[in-house]
């Protein structure tokens, strides 16, 4: 893929860039909305900390993960 990637003109891969850019951009806004929507909607300040918990669990979690395949 790498290859492929490097082959391209820099037109295309500026493009490239761009488009996945956008598709993560929109990913991540959609995640965020629907837990603004669905994760404890009443009370905004409660969200974001249990949010943020769940965020560090899963980082602190997959961080030893990778540490442990590797």
């Amino acid at each position: 893929m790498y290859k492929k990637f490097k082959q391209m003109s820099n037109f295309k891969q500026i493009l490239f860039a761009l488009v996945i850019g956008f598709a993560v951009v929109s990913f991540w806004r959609g995640v965020w909305e629907l837990l603004d929507i669905y994760l404890l909607p009443n009370n905004r300040e409660l969200s974001s900390w249990v949010s943020l918990v769940i965020g560090v669990v899963i980082l602190i979690t997959t961080h030893y993960a990778v540490k442990e395949l590797t």
